[in-house]
């Protein structure tokens, strides 16, 4: 018989897009109030290059926040061939920055003043690899003649494994992974090498972007991919395997950017998420581990301790409700349907 209700540590997001500005302010409640921290990406417009860009960003981010809550925001970094390892250190050892991002130059939104050529950042990955700082990386090579759905695995061969064999120690999060290879990847390696996976992932394939005419609410970066590679995320995800955890990778952008000629790539999920990630876990017989994927292995693998609050999920009679589009001054912003039933709600949190 299944559980009625799931009493879980409070997860953590270890992948999102909170913009800036008005857009901050809509989307951020969301994120307080069903996770404890979350990895803020740093590809605003500019980009958050040196500690004190991410410590005005998380100023903004901080008066933002609903009153009363105890979210808490973990900086990062955009990393470009300019990034002093001096400031990246101080920045990480004084807390002011948890992560640094790696974008391949053009790979997605805002990615144009990311890394081109590799070897100029190794100084900077040589630091992080001493001091035990996670380098997260956007996992896709973006030379014209790769298709797109293989530019995942060309990185891993191309550039993943050169980091590796350089900076064996370096502490290297695989971010929004979107196929087998990837999976296959991570599973080959040992302690210094995780993987996010978003809840996206997990339920859509390439179908739903593309049959019956192009859905640009299913278009992201990277793009869901063939089910074969689906079915290995949900295998990988559900397995208790520690160096998996939740990323959400939710990336808002208005409707009218959306339905544009541009399209542009993300799918705003954070207002479903949990409940989506345990519809998944409850149909592959795996709610025994849904609390390790979402709030457990992300916190080992940054070492930091997890959350005291908890969160208290409860399996609903009928499916829920489509989610309703959030009507902003600037415009519509729509959130992801998973295109399938899901039953379970989040009922409450209970702080300590």
């Amino acid at each position: 018989m299944t559980a009625t209700t799931l009493t879980l540590t409070l997860p953590d997001d270890w992948h999102v897009h909170l913009r800036s500005g008005e857009l901050l302010k809509a989307v951020l409640p969301f994120s307080a109030q069903h996770f404890g921290r979350a990895i803020v990406m740093p590809n605003l417009q500019p980009p958050v290059v040196k500690t004190a860009d991410a410590q005005a960003y998380r100023a903004e981010i901080a008066a933002a926040l609903p009153e009363n809550s105890h979210f808490q925001p973990l900086m990062t970094l955009y990393l470009t061939e300019q990034t002093d390892p001096n400031d990246v250190k101080q920045g990480f050892l004084n807390g002011d920055v948890t992560a640094v991002k790696l974008y391949p130059a053009g790979a997605t939104t805002n990615s144009a003043a990311g890394v081109k050529n590799l070897e100029a950042v190794y100084p900077v990955l040589e630091v992080m690899e001493s001091i035990g700082m996670p380098l997260l990386v956007h996992g896709e090579v973006v030379d014209p003649e790769v298709d797109i759905f293989d530019r995942e695995a060309v990185f891993i061969e191309k550039k993943l494994q050169p980091i590796r064999a350089r900076f064996p120690k370096l502490k290297v999060v695989f971010e929004h992974l979107t196929t087998k290879d990837g999976v296959d990847y991570v599973q080959s390696c040992e302690q210094y090498t995780a993987a996010t996976i978003t809840p996206h992932h997990l339920v859509i394939n390439r179908n739903a972007m593309l049959v019956g005419g192009i859905k640009p609410h299913y278009y992201c970066l990277p793009v869901a991919k063939r089910e074969l590679h689906r079915l290995a995320l949900v295998e990988a995800a559900t397995s208790g395997d520690a160096r998996f955890f939740l990323g959400t990778d939710s990336a808002p952008h208005l409707d009218h950017a959306k339905q544009s000629a541009c399209g542009c790539a993300g799918i705003f999920n954070v207002a479903n998420t949990l409940s989506i990630v345990a519809q998944v876990f409850e149909n592959n017989h795996a709610l025994s581990h849904l609390e390790r994927f979402v709030s457990l292995n992300g916190a080992l693998f940054y070492g930091l301790p997890v959350n005291q609050a908890q969160l208290v999920l409860e399996r609903q009679l009928e499916p829920l409700p489509v989610p309703e589009s959030l009507s902003l001054s600037q415009g519509t912003l729509t959130l992801f349907d998973p295109l399938m039933p899901v039953y379970w709600a989040v009922k409450q949190v209970i702080t300590p």
